[in-house]
């Protein structure tokens, strides 16, 4: 008998476009036939897809007319995309074949064809977890990697304070500031996020932020010399506080503002006279503006997790059925690290 080229593929699809968080009933899981084989004179590739990244910028693309540019909104009906990690079933591309693992942007599916395989990432060292290329070594890692080294610019000996730590970057920004030799804290929204940070991911100090009634005072407590570095990946009141703490020609990269994702009216930052008072330099900036560095980085990374002085923490939900509830743990804090979907073995 020859080989099978078409089976079925189970796919989460988007309902309709939502308003404020997104919940399960926003996502509906479907099947329908894919085809195996990519179509002749196709350069694309047909994938297994083996882990998918839940990341915070997904609730934007569920919304009318949030792309802002660096994403294209998601499509009422249509596959949800994300970035995941693939095994390639058949190419019609030069540099990929049979068996190759990648990593980029792919469906919530069981099986994709990618007409761009241009922007896969071939996955060369498979030594480290193929669920780290999710993570540590895919995106969260690169926008940590570019936002920490670049737009921080940081010294040894810095204070270095990163909101929303334990998270898929943040827990890399600390452990990439420890290895600078920085005095680092970081902010969670949990005790056990704390604990984390604190005993598993090596932080100097680290608070709740739910349970500070005060958050200039909370950061007067950590850093009573003042902040070097913020990494900021929440914005709002967070980063207002902030920069009444800032040192004179500090940096802040600004990763993300989750904290006003869903809020009717963005809260106002108050305290931007400190940028010019301070001298504090302020920068936004997009992960896809580093890829071309890719190889470095790995060149950088790679070795601290083979000697285990780099770690990261995973938060795995299993099966593709699953994947729309990991999503939302995002949003309510209770994932512990990473969050990805396990959905298929090597």
């Amino acid at each position: 008998m020859g080989e099978v080229e078409e089976v079925r593929n189970k796919q989460v699809m988007l309902r309709d476009y939502i308003h404020g968080f997104p919940k399960e009933s926003d996502m509906y899981i479907t099947e329908s036939s894919i085809c195996l084989k990519v179509p002749r004179g196709s350069h694309g590739v047909v994938v297994k897809n083996l882990y998918l990244s839940c990341d915070p910028y997904m609730q934007l693309l569920m919304k009318i007319n949030q792309g802002h540019g660096l994403f294209a909104p998601f499509t009422p009906g249509s596959v949800i995309t994300g970035h995941g990690v693939s095994k390639v079933v058949d190419s019609g591309h030069p540099n990929l074949k049979k068996g190759d693992f990648v990593w980029g942007t792919t469906g919530w599916e069981e099986y994709s064809l990618i007409t761009t395989p241009e922007s896969l990432f071939k996955i060369e060292n498979t030594d480290v977890p193929l669920s780290y290329y999710t993570g540590i070594l895919g995106m969260p890692g690169m926008t940590a990697y570019a936002g920490f080294y670049d737009i921080c610019a940081p010294k040894q000996g810095e204070y270095v304070f990163v909101s929303a730590a334990s998270g898929a970057v943040g827990q890399l920004v600390g452990q990439f500031a420890k290895l600078m030799g920085c005095y680092v804290v970081g902010s969670a929204g949990s005790k056990q996020k704390v604990h984390l940070l604190k005993n598993k991911l090596g932080f100097d100090e680290a608070f709740n932020y739910k349970e500070e009634q005060d958050l200039d005072a909370a950061l007067k407590r950590c850093f009573p010399k003042g902040i070097d570095v913020y990494f900021d990946n929440v914005g709002g009141k967070m980063l207002d506080a902030v920069l009444l703490n800032m040192r004179n020609h500090g940096r802040i990269a600004v990763c993300g503002a989750v904290s006003q994702y869903n809020v009717e009216q963005p809260e106002g930052v108050t305290n931007l006279m400190c940028l010019f008072y301070k001298r504090i330099r302020m920068e936004g900036f997009a992960v896809f503006d580093y890829f071309p560095q890719y190889s470095k980085f790995l060149d950088t990374v790679l070795p601290h997790i083979r000697d285990g002085k780099i770690v990261y923490v995973e938060d795995v939900a299993n099966g593709l059925e699953s994947a729309p509830s990991a999503l939302l743990r995002l949003f309510s804090g209770r994932n512990v690290g990473k969050q990805l979907v396990a959905i298929a073995h090597e």
